[in-house]
């Protein structure tokens, strides 16, 4: 069969598997945006799907073999169980069929800046604040984001320049089929030791991805296992960003505004390039910010550009979103679901100064939660309430016999709870006007917070 690439420059007429999906959606609008005839299924009604549609693209709901009839080239998502009817039909029909992070790749190659933005934090985050930066300096990306922009109200873009912002996770290796021309390496922290089984492992996937850009690498200088990652690649522009100032890119005089939002001066190799406040909140977001601002400038945004992007980003769905105020709870949702994302989130929204803060988690994978049970004890244990829920396998088979009444057990005065009715009606009738209500994790816990201001409304 003839690579992607080859057939991406023959066939006319494209279906999308799993089109509404938020990694999808965004390449079948680059795609219909390069005059392909695009056709796409789906099992649920969604916001993407809408967008999708006013495109002229037609979508039909639930997936089956007649679906692909027509087809010159097939593209699915990863999320699809191997015994979809559509997916089945696909393979056997003869028709080029991939997964989405082939085609994710292919589009990476036809742009002559990609900035591919990787690391086991933040990626969603710093993607975001790239693209938003991009936009205001009218460099007008297109983008790929793993969750919504406010600004955009998707998570992708089709610019009309040669720039192309996307996220690169390295899950299962699928950042390996991007290319890109500026690496972004945010950190490197213990995941996805299902597929990786060792750091090292994981460590050597980020050396791959930086030893493939083109132009420069964008890394983290304070990070040891980041700069484990960047031995031995050369032959590129090496530009750091961090806290210390033997980084390329650091920051001065940092100070909390109010709470857990800081404002400091952006520097770089001792200059003074702008003075950012951001309305995110943690230490955590300086440096996503800073990564941003490099990648941007090296992308040709100025620094007034930067701090105007900055200072207007409020965050990207699903980190730190604020859901609102009912009866005196703040509700706030974020996609934190390891455990060095729930400290830095968990420690940002202790200094925040509710009088109380209400962790409301749903672990993901019963492999993390198994390997990783002490660390999360131990984050878990830093609110001053803990309520969660029972493990979202998602695509594992609880092989490890791990469940939430092991982690419970190890965090003082936790409880824990079968469904989200359950906990909602828990929180509901404990908490108390002050107190801050922060429904974390990565699947669907954020219903739970919805059923919470359902309660209360």
């Amino acid at each position: 069969m003839k690579d992607i690439d080859t057939l991406l420059k023959e066939v006319k007429r494209v279906h999308f598997i799993g089109i509404g999906g938020s990694g999808m959606c965004p390449l079948a609008e680059i795609l219909h945006s390069w005059g392909y005839e695009l056709s796409g299924s789906d099992n649920n009604e969604s916001d993407t799907l809408d967008r999708i549609r006013k495109l002229g693209i037609p979508v039909t709901m639930g997936q089956k073999a007649e679906n692909i009839k027509g087809a010159e080239m097939i593209v699915y998502t990863a999320a699809l169980l191997k015994d979809n009817p559509e997916l089945v039909a696909a393979k056997a029909s003869g028709i080029p069929t991939f997964e989405r992070s082939k085609l994710f790749g292919a589009i990476s190659r036809m742009y002559k800046n990609c900035v591919g933005i990787c690391g086991t934090h933040g990626k969603t985050t710093t993607t975001s604040m790239t693209t938003q930066i991009m936009i205001t300096a009218k460099l007008d990306p297109s983008a790929v984001i793993g969750g919504k922009l406010p600004m955009m109200g998707s998570s992708g873009r089709v610019g009309k320049s040669e720039n192309f912002v996307c996220e690169a996770c390295e899950f299962v290796d699928t950042f390996l089929d991007l290319s890109p021309d500026v690496a972004v390496i945010l950190n490197i922290d213990e995941d996805h030791l299902d597929y990786f089984k060792t750091l090292d492992n994981l460590i050597k996937s980020f050396h791959k991805f930086a030893s493939m850009a083109t132009k420069a690498v964008i890394y983290n200088g304070d990070d040891a296992n980041t700069l484990k990652a960047m031995e031995g690649i050369s032959g590129k522009d090496l530009i750091t960003f961090g806290m210390a100032e033997e980084n390329d890119y650091y920051p001065e005089n940092i100070a909390p505004v109010h709470g857990a939002y800081y404002e400091f001066d952006a520097m770089h190799k001792g200059e003074f390039l702008c003075h950012i406040k951001l309305r995110v909140p943690g230490l955590h977001n300086v440096l996503n910010a800073l990564a941003a601002l490099a990648a941007s400038m090296y992308s040709g945004a100025d620094a007034e550009s930067c701090r105007e992007g900055l200072d207007a980003f409020s965050g990207a769905h699903r980190r730190f979103e604020l859901l609102g105020k009912y009866k005196g709870i703040t509700f706030v949702d974020d996609y934190a679901h390891h455990p060095a994302e729930l400290k830095v989130t968990i420690d940002a929204a202790m200094e925040m100064g509710y009088n109380s803060v209400w962790a409301v988690f749903q672990p993901f994978t019963y492999s993390r939660t198994y390997m990783l049970m002490d660390d999360f004890a131990k984050v878990l244990s830093i609110p001053d309430h803990c309520v969660m829920t029972e493990i979202m396998g998602s695509r594992e088979v609880n092989t490890y016999n791990v469940y939430t009444s092991q982690l419970a057990a190890k965090i003082p005065g936790s409880v824990w709870f079968n469904t989200f009715g359950e906990v909602a009606d828990y929180v509901v009738k404990n908490a108390k006007d002050g107190d801050l209500v922060l429904t974390l994790g990565c699947g669907d816990i954020y219903k739970a917070a919805h059923m919470m201001i359902d309660k209360l409304k």
